[in-house]
């Protein structure tokens, strides 16, 4: 079977939101790694992503940008700790004032950050090459 090519995700609304959620289940990412620029109404993040569609043990570096973004706020993440890691759980929207809401990356140990915006505007995209790591993430059912 051939490799999967890289990832470029676009996602306009709620169901694309869903795929780059499937896509970033248990990435992670350092504190450090989190970019909120107010004037340009961004929010970038990179990522060390699992390659769930790989069907093996790998990682790859990603990046995610949201755009149209009036706010972000966090909860237990510490944000004085620029390399702590935090894990990716799931990346939900929360409807607003339409088109706009609320997009909230949960993280393991109970912390999120949670970005207010003006509509959905997610760009995933794999921005290295994959490299094999020992250990597969496991999830208790």
């Amino acid at each position: 079977m051939a490799d999967p090519a890289p990832l470029r995700l676009l996602a306009q609304d709620e169901q694309d939101l869903a795929v780059i959620s499937a896509a970033l289940q248990d990435a992670v990412a350092k504190v450090g790694d989190i970019q909120f620029e107010p004037k340009a109404r961004r929010l970038t993040i990179a990522f060390n992503r699992f390659r769930w569609e790989a069907g093996k043990g790998e990682r790859v570096r990603a990046a995610l940008q949201l755009g149209g973004v009036l706010k972000v706020q966090t909860r237990k993440i510490r944000r004085d700790a620029p390399g702590a890691v935090i894990e990716i759980l799931a990346l939900t929207f929360e409807p607003g004032e339409a088109p706009g809401g609320v997009i909230t990356l949960s993280c393991a140990g109970g912390g999120d950050l949670r970005a207010s915006v003006e509509c959905i505007e997610a760009v995933l995209a794999d921005v290295s090459k994959p490299w094999p790591t020992p250990r597969t993430p496991t999830h208790e059912v």
